[in-house]
């Protein structure tokens, strides 16, 4: 196990580095940049060359992609960064600060609004999965499959303006300002901003349960009819044992088994957040911060946001693994 664990370690070391150069190389082929888009975009500005010379000097633009990458990778004594390989990843160009502490301060909303969204979603998810298996081409069965189908076709940003529309312009029960604190809030106690802002994030979060319901009730649906199908759940069911006791005690347990491939996966997303949701909303978070500062041409922020998220990916990969062994006796790790 643990050869294993530092060959999967050691193998996500070059993973992330791959990931890093395409990136990067990505992001300076991309049409503008940093300067371009900031300075002189605008028609009134009196930039001269050699002044745009120095900015591209400044923010690191004016080497070539491959030359650029190296530095930001292993540091570069013109900009005082130590390298993405000593976890320094540079200064924000749009937000001015270090890239470590603009994820850091973004990235518990995000995290708060995916968690609670799971907690919700998934249980109920699971509980759907099941009961449409054991109840398969009944109307049970047809109508969540039909309901959930439609969630998973619904883009995000169409499903968020239909549920605004409705819920805060429609119904007036929402406050139709972006962010997490009204507008009309002035000088509020803690709990009154805890309130406000726990408001403000029904919305985001009933858009993430509806839309995430429907893979997980298909995945579990599709997993327990296996199941179902099994030999040893018709000698449980031979034997004499109830119905609920043959779906939750015996069928259930091992319908869970691959659901651990779901809940790792879940790990990028509760930290990474989600651009289009947070950007629509104007939800602060992680997913919003990131994609300002790609329209922006922010590459520290860029380059670290999608690091860190590969980090979390690999992480992900490796407890997917681990989790496997812990909860299916029958699966042995040996190189």
């Amino acid at each position: 196990m643990v050869k294993y664990v530092i060959k999967r370690l050691l193998l996500g070391v070059l993973i992330l580095f791959c990931v890093s150069f395409i990136i990067y190389m990505l992001l300076r082929m991309m049409p503008g940049d940093y300067v371009t888009r900031t300075f002189t975009a605008n028609p009134n500005s009196e930039l001269t060359e050699e002044r745009i010379a120095q900015l591209m000097e400044i923010y690191g633009l004016s080497d070539t992609p491959v030359v650029g990458y190296f530095k930001w990778l292993f540091g570069s004594a013109e900009t005082g960064s130590h390298g993405a390989i000593l976890f320094d990843f540079g200064t924000s160009f749009v937000y001015g600060d270090e890239v470590t502490s603009v994820i850091a301060d973004h990235m518990w909303i995000s995290f708060a609004l995916t968690l609670f969204s799971l907690i919700l979603y998934f249980p109920l998810a699971v509980f759907l999965g099941i009961r449409a298996a054991v109840k398969q081409y009944g109307a049970f069965d047809y109508a969540t499959t039909v309901l959930t189908m439609i969630g998973i076709s619904f883009p995000t940003f169409f499903f968020s303006a239909i549920v605004v529309r409705v819920f805060a312009f429609g119904l007036g029960w929402f406050d139709t300002s972006l962010g997490l604190q009204s507008s009309g809030l002035i000088n509020p106690t803690w709990w009154e901003l805890f309130i406000d802002q726990a408001w403000h994030l029904v919305l985001p979060i009933f858009v993430v349960v509806v839309l995430s319901i429907g893979s997980v009730m298909r995945y579990t649906r599709t997993n327990m009819l296996e199941v179902l199908n099994a030999d040893y759940i018709r000698t449980a069911r031979a034997k004499g044992l109830s119905e609920n006791a043959v779906v939750y005690k015996h069928a259930f347990k091992n319908t869970m088994i691959p659901m651990v491939t779901v809940l790792a996966g879940i790990l990028p997303g509760l930290f990474g957040g989600s651009m289009i949701l947070e950007d629509f909303f104007g939800i602060p978070g992680i997913g919003k911060i990131a994609y300002d500062a790609m329209n922006a041409g922010d590459i520290p922020f860029v380059m670290g946001y999608n690091v860190f998220i590969a980090f979390l990916t690999v992480i992900s990969m490796l407890l997917t693994d681990i989790m496997y062994v812990v909860v299916d006796p029958r699966v042995k790790i040996t190189k």
